[in-house]
């Protein structure tokens, strides 16, 4: 295999056997394909796609490029959440921990921050001593003691995906359907899990900005799911505005700490259960969403949804005890308000914009070794639909490097339109038969 040769056939818009992308991918792994023949053929992929039949050899691929892991000697049901990625997207905090309560078993690979996107491994990592860089004997134990651990990529599951993943980020191909299919699925599918719950976002803050691309992506990676024998459900979520009320480092952690104690902001908490109560039918446990809903309700109200997380704080070398005064820590230095110019009603907002704010701040990294700043974000006072005046607040940005601070008030100051007419934000969008 020429690997030039390879990367001409996809440019030329050829399908790629999986024998041929095995060998390439191989050699990406071990070195002897450098960066700069993977992004070619990233970039290939990015704009001629591929065919159902190179998707799933592509998935396998990468699953094989590591361990697997095996859960079958569990009596829970096994499974996991993945969000397409989003602004003030926290659902992960809040549901892994409520699904452990409602006794399921949840081995969450989790990722970091990709372009505009938040990361999970950044915001837990900004607990004190919460270690996401786990063994994966280590990680078994941890889901088998208390139905929950949350850590990184390790080099034993799709080393490929790893590297890839990476790589997407800084070449300009995060958005190729195929490549969003191959790495989400690859690392989910070698968690070993029974079901899986995937949230496809759609809108301005999201890698498939229209809806017709969304439906595309869910119905593969729903496909692909099934055809590794993995119940898969798709809920396609909002984001036209942020998710919440904060979007950040551990401001996110400070809301999913808040939605554990049944005081969460309303759209977070309804993408949650939505995602909670699909899980719940799948392993069986309930026999409707309604009955699941209440279920996973009163497990926030008893509290044992936030004991699951501290549990899973404390298993993973955390201090659970500083979790319970969250306003103590990581205080950001600076802080400035974003108020509203005209008087009128909150016709959109350009949530990419507020994504690259986030990054600005600190709360993503515009280059793969860049260190995140636990005490950026950004906190929303207003939404769409909402009526503000002159001078009333729609965000305060804080961080501790008042050059980023000023830096990104000037991305917020325009991404946010105000109109005259009433206007509503539809948080969800169902396909119809559903």
């Amino acid at each position: 295999m020429i690997p030039a040769e390879l990367i001409k056939q996809k440019r030329n818009g050829h399908l790629l056997t999986k024998s041929e992308l095995k060998q390439f991918i191989q050699g990406y792994v071990d070195s002897s394909i450098p960066d700069y023949q993977m992004a070619a053929l990233l970039m290939a992929i990015y704009f001629q796609g591929m065919e159902p039949d190179e998707i799933n050899s592509l998935v396998e691929v990468m699953i094989e490029s590591g361990d697997r892991m095996d859960f079958t000697h569990l009596d829970k049901f096994v499974a996991d959440k993945h969000s397409t990625g989003g602004v003030g997207d926290t659902v992960s905090l809040i549901l892994g921990p409520l699904m452990a309560a409602a006794n399921l078993a949840i081995p969450m690979l989790s990722g970091r921050s990709l372009g505009h996107t938040g990361g999970t491994l950044d915001k837990l990592e900004s607990i004190p001593g919460f270690n996401v860089h786990l063994s994966l004997p280590e990680f078994s134990r941890i889901v088998e003691d208390i139905g929950i651990c949350m850590i990184g990529q390790t080099e034993d599951i799709c080393p490929a995906d790893r590297k890839m993943y990476a790589l997407r980020d800084v070449s300009g191909t995060i958005e190729s359907i195929p490549l969003i299919c191959g790495s989400i699925m690859s690392k989910k599918i070698a968690e070993g899990i029974q079901g899986l719950v995937l949230d496809v976002k759609f809108g301005t803050g999201a890698f498939m900005k229209d809806m017709e691309k969304a439906i595309e992506l869910g119905n593969l990676l729903k496909a692909v799911g099934e055809g590794f024998g993995v119940k898969t459900d798709i809920v396609h979520s909002s984001m036209n505005q942020p998710l919440g009320q904060y979007a950040g480092i551990w401001c996110e952690v400070e809301e999913a700490l808040s939605c554990l104690k049944g005081h969460g902001p309303t759209d977070t908490m309804a993408v949650t259960l939505e995602l909670g109560a699909r899980m719940l039918l799948q392993s069986g446990s309930v026999s409707s969403m309604e009955e699941g809903n209440t279920n996973l309700v009163s497990l926030i109200q008893n509290g044992s949804a936030l004991s699951s997380f501290y549990d899973m704080v404390e298993a993973q070398g955390g201090n659970p005890i500083k979790c319970e005064s969250p306003e103590t820590l990581n205080r950001p230095q600076y802080e400035t308000m974003i108020n509203a110019t005209r008087p009128g009603i909150i016709k959109s907002m350009d949530t990419y914009q507020i994504g690259l704010a986030t990054v600005e701040l600190g709360s993503g990294r515009k280059r793969s070794d860049d260190v995140v700043d636990p005490t950026s974000g950004i906190e929303f006072y207003a939404k769409i639909g909402d009526e503000v005046q002159v001078g009333s607040p729609i965000f305060r940005c804080f961080n501790s490097d008042k050059a980023k601070l000023e830096q990104a008030s000037a991305i917020l100051h325009r991404s946010v339109q105000i109109g005259s007419q009433p206007v509503s934000h539809q948080l969800f969008y169902t396909i119809k038969g559903e």
